[in-house]
């Protein structure tokens, strides 16, 4: 494996991570509005990170990662896979308050809110800030690698 595909996972795993972090935040934005367009309440949203072949790559990274995959075939150990993230709806119960003053209130004084959990979205934030951070410093550890490969490289000169 050479350091751009290093490069490159890391890469999709900090997409992945800031996916995640991008959907907390939307949730808690979104966790006491009432409504929206149309009238219909906030649905709210989660991550779902699968893994694909990297023959589903982009770029030159894809056919150089096909040709590894296809030596790691013949020697016999594993493929590899690329992390991805897919936003999907949520499936929590709306949080019903009573508030017989609110406007928007049904005939019983109940308000319908999302079903947000605030303390789960901050946890969740925080599982996915420390992954991007432990992405970043397996890209850190590659590009030192480099640099020190071509410190040696350029001392026998």
């Amino acid at each position: 494996m050479d350091y751009q595909q290093v490069f490159a996972i890391s890469s999709a795993g900090m997409t992945v991570e800031r996916t995640r972090v991008d959907v907390a935040a939307l949730n808690l934005a979104n966790a006491n509005t009432m409504q929206g367009s149309g009238g219909v309440r906030y649905q709210p949203l989660r991550v779902v990170a699968t893994s694909v072949p990297a023959s589903y790559a982009t770029g030159t990274f894809g056919a150089r990662f096909d040709a590894e995959m296809a030596r790691a075939q013949i020697n016999g150990t594993s493929t590899f896979s690329m992390p991805t993230a897919v936003v999907v709806p949520g499936e929590s119960s709306p949080r019903r308050v009573y508030e017989p003053d609110n406007p928007f209130a049904d005939d019983k004084g109940f308000i319908e809110y999302p079903g947000v959990n605030p303390a789960q979205e901050m946890v969740g934030m925080m599982g996915a800030m420390r992954a991007y951070e432990a992405n970043v410093a397996a890209m850190n550890m590659e590009k030192t690698l480099v640099l020190r490969t071509l410190d040696i490289g350029g001392a026998q000169s």
